[in-house]
């Protein structure tokens, strides 16, 4: 089994059947537009539920019930002889039967012994007993994670990756040496990402065993290995597409919100690009309720001595030290106390980079940031956009109108 390639599509694509299942379902829908007939066979059902469940698995081992959803609805709308009468709109019994049927694929693949780390993660023998029998302690994707715990290279052990691991301590220290560390990380990946989904090193930690992974470049390339989707060109287009809409409605926006965000937006007017892409993110957290301080702190004349301090008390947090009138901020990102990344271009940058920071050491998003983050995700990144919360998808639907 390779890495998958794509995330879940935002409209599921029925796949093609056996030519026998095929013959079966073009009768069916014949029948159907005839005289309503509905198709009821039991066994093109397996045969059905089986070629389902292999597609499905290509794009995630443990599909939500949202996801479970598209697929009935796109198998309904092509095959309107397969719904069933009783159930919600003839589509429960084919949800719970998928979501069955992902059960028992998943059991099928583990006892081929295929390696498939993703599944052996979430066996019972690698759980501790008290966890055992519940959902406590599962593993599995949270923030639509493609390739959330990815299979062993061909031809590769733990042991061997080790080395590899070891190896590249000694090349980061080399200068012009970009090329080989990108491969050696490329080639870790599996090895990287089971140290983080099995035992959730601490970020201090980690970064002292992977330091390679703490450049800007990396975390993109670490961040598109884990989802497919490249992390500064769809964040920054899709920010960019967003802002004139994200505009007006801010303007709109009274009370206390509104005071806040009209300061903000008399900056837009400037003309460098990236003091406009930080404009509209400072607004859109106090759009969307949420503190703008919670996220991102600036330090006017500030001692270094004192920033130092203060970051070491920050979970998650970008800093920008604004220096003298006229010269560039430094804007860095501070994780469990921890600087990971200094020198970004740009508070816009900076928060891209935070997304991919995340998804590389499978962090949760701030509780009081969770609204503002499911922006960078859903709106700016598109990954797993069927599922938003109320704001979110209101937020949306008066974007895209």
């Amino acid at each position: 089994m390779s890495h998958r390639s794509q995330p879940w599509p935002s409209k599921f694509e029925i796949p093609t059947f056996s030519f026998d299942v095929e013959q079966l379902l073009e009768a069916g829908n014949q029948a159907f537009l005839k005289d309503g007939t509905l198709l009821q066979n039991p066994r093109l059902t397996s045969s059905i539920l089986e070629k389902l469940a292999e597609v499905i698995f290509g794009y995630t081992a443990y599909p939500t019930g949202i996801q479970i959803i598209s697929v009935v609805e796109a198998l309904i709308e092509k095959f309107p002889c397969l719904r069933e009468p009783g159930s919600f709109n003839g589509l429960y019994g084919w949800q719970q039967r998928i979501k069955y049927k992902m059960g028992n694929y998943r059991a099928k693949l583990r006892c081929c012994q295929l390696a498939c780390p993703e599944l052996e993660v979430n066996c019972l023998k690698n759980k501790r007993s008290n966890e055992r029998g519940s959902s406590k302690g599962f593993k599995r994707p949270k923030k639509a994670e493609v390739n959330y715990l990815p299979p062993l290279p061909f031809g590769d052990t733990e042991a061997i990756l080790e080395k590899e691991r070891i190896d590249m301590l000694q090349e980061v220290k080399k200068k012009n040496n970009n090329k080989i560390i990108a491969e050696k990380m490329e080639r870790s990946f599996f090895y990287r990402r089971l140290e983080v989904v099995k035992q959730c090193p601490a970020i201090k930690d980690f970064q002292e065993r992977w330091p390679a992974l703490f450049s800007e470049a990396q975390i993109k390339e670490e961040f598109r290995r884990i989802t497919t989707v490249h992390l500064e060109r769809t964040f920054l287009t899709n920010l960019d597409f967003y802002t004139p809409k994200l505009l007006v409605l801010r303007g709109k926006k009274g009370g206390i919100a509104g005071t806040k965000i009209r300061p903000l937006l008399e900056s837009f007017n400037e003309q460098h690009i990236e003091t406009r892409r930080e404009a509209v993110i400072r607004s859109l957290i106090e759009f969307l309720g949420e503190s703008t301080d919670e996220l991102i702190k600036d330090y006017m004349d500030t001692s270094r001595e004192a920033i130092e301090k203060d970051k070491a008390e920050y979970v998650m947090k970008i800093c920008v030290s604004h220096g003298i009138e006229g010269s560039n901020a430094d804007v860095s990102i501070v994780v469990e106390g921890t600087q990971v990344l200094d020198k970004c271009e740009s508070v816009s940058k900076a928060c891209l980079l935070l997304m991919g920071i995340i998804y590389a050491v499978n962090m949760s998003y701030p509780p009081k940031l969770k609204y503002v983050f499911e922006v960078f995700q859903k709106l700016f990144l598109e990954l797993d956009v069927l599922k938003m919360s109320p704001n979110i998808r209101s937020l949306r639907n008066k974007l895209v109108v």
